[in-house]
């Protein structure tokens, strides 16, 4: 419901009611889509002029002769015109959703002859006069501005069929279908879900670079979320045209605007109109080949300044893209003061599905609106403001705005829909059955089933089989948001039938501050492990690395380990933690570990280390999408820098040995034109101290057929060790550039994928006299490297790798050719 604070109940009852009943009135839309075609051949006719009498509304038709618009202010009638054609007039149902069809008759009246010259194409030269001008036009040239930016977030479920109404699993919420409405990009039907709005002051430096936003207020359907506002804040949306290339869902699209737009693009001039007392060219384009990531669409622009007026266009039917039906972006630009270009509405709605092209299974529709006003240009803050650690803050009391505030603030009003999004959602969120169905959706993304204040899982650890354990049962869980937003308590059990050993471990997590991020926690684990796993590896106890072994699981040790922490996030991008941990490294038997001492040996079953480690991280202008615990990163544009620096403490809580340890790491994307993007990781790190095999770098092996980037995919465990080396990794994903142009593979859109990884280490002769060696390890004085080539995005899901081993190929006991695969979501 919508949500009011006592306070403007009691002081404004009266100017709500008239709010309401003005808003039925003004709040309608009228939304109009349909066809225009030529009567005799029944072929769609672009560039039809199809309008409201008596208004100024109208719009063009697009190359397969399709129009669409919605207004607040309709007429009577719609009409369609066109030059040889009879002029077609229809009537219109205010206030609602319809689609009207034209069929044009050509006209018996003769044209008088029209001499054509052969010469260069007006629209090309109109696009070289864009481009020329670019710098001028674009607003990211501009020493300083700020404006007042208000941001309407709307996700709706589409594809809401009557079949799908009527299902017995939906009867507790067929109230929900009177909210239901009708696109104009597709004439999909759909129902609101979600509703967020923000108003903010934003403010830009032109160099040094820098944009700070500063959200005054924000309300969402059914709860408050700082992250979700910040996600969807103009900072993080905004799509300029005048940028070569458009980044949509990670993937690059080039402008029609591009400097290099002719070599992707047709452009067709096709009227000219006076726009805010300013004439106009309207300009119409459409991609030159199939299946890259372009648009198609329209845009008018100035005819002295050559700046865009107007924008309308969308991504073609078959780009690369996963999960994605269709997007159209509706932009529109104003001058101000008389001198400076600047946007004033933009408009974006995304189609998502799983199954691309289809009315049969339910999706969903993101809409963005966002609107500028209040520009001031050339009013220079003082420096501290823009060099502010956080890029997006809030004022005080910005979740608390009441109605009349919002009513007062909103750039547009709502319609009467949006209205009830917020009464609808809570309504929902009251059905007990909702809260199962958002249960089961849970368990499944997550992995966790949530019962009350316990979340038990995750359900894929519940059963897994390795040699020592034999099968190994598992029974773990965490407290849920029902039991604290602040406090999270962890803890599993696990037993094999094998080794007939218990194992088991807990711990918890205590939320200081959520943005910056500031937590500490604690936790102990005694159970089974596998050294030298890469960091994104499935666990051992996963029931897929089960399945998928190369080699049996008979490399593992069993660890007790003793760990806390401190994290403090300085400011978004930067953090640091501090770690104590105090591990007790078990050897299985019969294995012992031998360490040559003085002429002694000295045979060791386990190996105790009291190590304090500080972790430093840097992504500069990194994004996130936060819970109440955990975050998921939208990655950042900058390369992402990792320092690691660990001391072991000799004699504390017996701790056996005393070393440094120092690891850096560097790892960066990003976009290689319209060819796709890639994606490089530098490592190198140094351990310093006299230590046994199982306290060096064990360099990252894989025994598994499931691919993991930031393992050596054919290397074994322990086959290599080092004290110090230096690794690079690289791969490119080309995106379908070669596939795309094999008829028979385009549609399947599958995407190529290549990579090669190499690491080179040295060993000390201290550190390989003091203790014995496993017979399969071997030294890095020899680089080791392999390389792969794959194809990604089968069934959207599943990516398959060939990979070769390049070196150290006479070791016993490798593979120098296996195929992997692995599972990516992506767009």
């Amino acid at each position: 419901m919508i949500l009011f604070s006592l306070k403007f109940f009691r002081k404004s009852i009266l100017s709500f009611i008239l709010m309401v009943l003005v808003s039925v009135t003004y709040g309608q839309i009228t939304k109009i889509m349909g066809k225009v075609i030529d009567a005799e051949n029944q072929q769609p006719l672009p560039f039809v002029n199809v309008y409201l009498i008596g208004t100024y509304i109208g719009t063009i038709t697009n190359f397969e002769g399709e129009y669409s618009f919605e207004t607040r202010n309709p007429s009577d009638s719609i009409a369609a015109s066109f030059v040889g054609y009879n002029t077609v007039t229809k009537k219109v149902e205010k206030n609602k959703f319809q689609v009207i069809d034209f069929y044009l008759n050509q006209s018996s009246i003769s044209l008088s002859e029209v001499v054509v010259v052969a010469g260069e194409n007006p629209a090309d030269i109109l696009l070289r006069k864009i481009i020329k001008n670019k710098e001028v036009n674009n607003r990211k040239n501009f020493d300083y501005y700020q404006y007042e930016v208000y941001n309407k977030i709307q996700f709706d479920a589409n594809n809401i069929t009557e079949k799908f109404r009527n299902r017995k699993i939906l009867k507790p919420f067929k109230f929900v279908f009177s909210y239901v409405d009708t696109s104009t990009i597709n004439g999909k039907a759909y129902l609101p879900l979600f509703l967020s709005e923000s108003l903010s002051d934003v403010y830009y430096r032109g160099n040094p670079k820098s944009k700070k936003e500063i959200i005054k207020a924000s309300k969402t359907s059914g709860f408050e979320n700082e992250s979700i506002s910040q996600f969807l804040g103009d900072l993080y949306q905004n799509i300029n045209i005048y940028d070569n290339y458009i980044s949509i869902f990670e993937k690059n699209f080039v402008s029609p605007i591009a400097n290099f737009g002719l070599s992707y693009y047709k452009y067709y001039l096709v009227d000219t109109a006076i726009i805010g007392e300013k004439l106009c060219y309207q300009i119409m384009f459409k991609p030159k080949r199939k299946q890259e990531l372009t648009f198609t669409g329209n845009f008018w622009v100035n005819d002295t300044s050559y700046a865009i007026k107007e924008l309308d266009m969308r991504i073609v039917d078959d780009a690369n893209i996963n999960f994605i039906n269709d997007l159209a972006l509706r932009q529109k630009y104003d001058k101000i003061e008389k001198k400076y270009w600047m946007i004033t509405k933009d408009y974006m709605v995304v189609d998502f599905n799983v199954i691309e092209n289809t009315k049969r299974v339910i999706g969903f529709f993101g809409h963005r609106t966002t609107t500028y006003k209040n520009f001031i240009f050339n009013q220079q803050k003082e420096k501290k403001f823009y060099s502010m650690p956080v890029n997006v803050s809030f004022e005080e009391g910005s979740f608390d705005k009441d109605e009349e505030f919002w009513e007062n603030a909103r750039h547009d009003s709502l319609t009467k829909k949006e209205q009830t999004i917020y009464e609808m959602v809570d309504s929902v969120k009251s059905i007990p059955v909702f809260r199962t169905y958002v249960d089961i959706i849970y368990m499944i993304t997550n992995g966790y089933y949530i019962k009350g204040p316990v979340e038990i899982g995750p359900y894929y650890k519940m059963i897994s089989f390795n040699e020592i354990e034999g099968v190994r049962f598992r029974l773990g869980g965490r407290t849920s948001n029902d039991f604290s937003t602040k406090l999270m308590l962890s803890a599993h059990v696990a037993y094999g039938t094998k080794d007939e050993k218990f194992k088991y471990g807990l711990g918890f997590l205590y939320m200081l501050s959520k943005n910056p991020r500031r937590s500490f926690g604690a936790s102990y684990l005694y159970d089974i492990e596998q050294l030298g796993q890469s960091e994104n590896a499935y666990s051992e106890d996963n029931l897929f690395a089960s399945f998928f072994r190369r080699n049996p699981a008979n490399k593992l040790s069993m660890v007790r380990q003793y760990k806390a922490f401190y994290q403090h996030e300085w400011f978004t991008g930067f953090s640091n933690t501090i770690n104590f941990i105090h591990r007790d490294i078990f050897t299985i038997e019969p294995i012992t570990i031998e360490i040559y001492n003085n002429g002694k040996v000295e045979e060791k079953t386990s190996i105790i280390t009291s190590e304090i480690r500080l972790d430093t991280r840097i992504a500069y202008d990194e994004k996130f999408v936060m819970g109440e615990f955990e975050r998921i990163s939208l990655g950042t544009t900058y390369p992402v820098f990792g320092i690691r620096y660990g001391y072991g403490i000799p004699g504390f809580l017996n701790g056996e040995y005393e070393y440094h340890r120092l690891q850096v790491g560097l790892k960066d994307w990003f976009n290689v034109f319209s060819y796709g993007w890639s994606k490089i990781i530098i490592e190198a790190g140094k351990t310093w101290g006299t230590l046994p095999y199982p306290l060096l770098i064990l360099h990252p092996g894989n025994e598994t057929f499931l691919f993991y980037e930031y393992a050596y995919n054919l290397m074994n465990y322990f086959e290599f060790i080092s004290d110090q080396y230096i690794s690079v990794y690289y791969t490119h994903h080309f995106d379908g550039l070669f596939l795309n142009k094999i008829p028979l593979m385009r549609k399947l859109k599958w995407r190529e994928v290549a990579y090669i990884k190499g690491v080179i280490g040295t060993l000390s002769e201290k550190n390989k006299e003091y203790s014995k060696f496993p017979s399969i390890t071997y030294s890095l004085d020899k680089p080791y490297y392999e390389a792969g080539v794959g194809i990604e995005n089968i069934f959207r899901v599943i990516r398959i790798d060939a990979i070769w081993r390049l070196s150290h190929l006479d070791n016993p006991g490798i593979d120098k050719f296996a195929v992997f695969f692995s599972f990516q979501f992506s767009f």
